[in-house]
């Protein structure tokens, strides 16, 4: 005789339900005022909205790269994409533990994000590195000026991730890719 499978089946039809807005804080134990926890919030979304487009875009011209150093930068720009790719995580769980609401979803991020959509199509290598360099740049400039509010409001957690993660993590890939576009030739001209 069978038994009932009732207990065993999911109940996957279930109303939606929020249950906090976007843009709202809740209460956390974390020995920081909530406008000080708002205000890393909101910088931390905007560093979160680049930093997943310039993800995003490490991957794009990783899969469209082309030309003589296909190889090598095939492999820099999967490199930086990992890179880029943790970072996210790091930026939205900050985000949570502050009691925020991190972004998520590609509509949003491409609501927010300040990084120029590059085109659908295929780029040469001088206007990807450029167009990644250009993007990196934002992002930092955003993570200075983000970390020297969040140490005056004397959030050290988030100061210390946008330095010592998104900027410790940026600067080296910039100078990177920037040596990419630096005039030499492969071949010597004088052999």
């Amino acid at each position: 005789m069978a038994k009932s499978t009732t207990e065993a089946q999911p109940q996957y039809k279930v109303e939606y339900r929020e249950i906090q807005p976007f843009g709202t804080l809740k209460s956390l134990p974390i020995a920081l005022e909530d406008n000080a926890r708002a205000q890393s919030v909101a910088i931390l979304n905007q560093v979160l909205a680049d930093t997943m487009t310039l993800r995003d875009m490490y991957k794009k011209h990783h899969w469209q790269m082309s030309g003589a150093t296909f190889y090598q930068l095939h492999l820099l720009l999967d490199t930086h994409y990992e890179a880029q790719a943790a970072l996210v995580d790091t930026i939205a769980e900050r985000i949570m533990a502050l009691g925020g609401i991190s972004i998520a979803m590609a509509p949003d991020v491409a609501e927010m994000t300040r990084i120029p959509r590059p085109p659908k199509g295929r780029e040469d290598v001088p206007s990807q590195l450029a167009r990644l360099l250009e993007a990196h740049e934002l992002i930092l400039r955003a993570c200075h000026e983000g970390a020297a509010q969040a140490d005056e409001s004397g959030d050290d957690g988030t100061n210390d991730l946008l330095v010592s993660d998104v900027i410790r993590t940026g600067e080296p890939q910039v100078w990177f890719l920037a040596e990419h576009l630096a005039a030499t030739t492969l071949l010597r001209s004088d052999k």
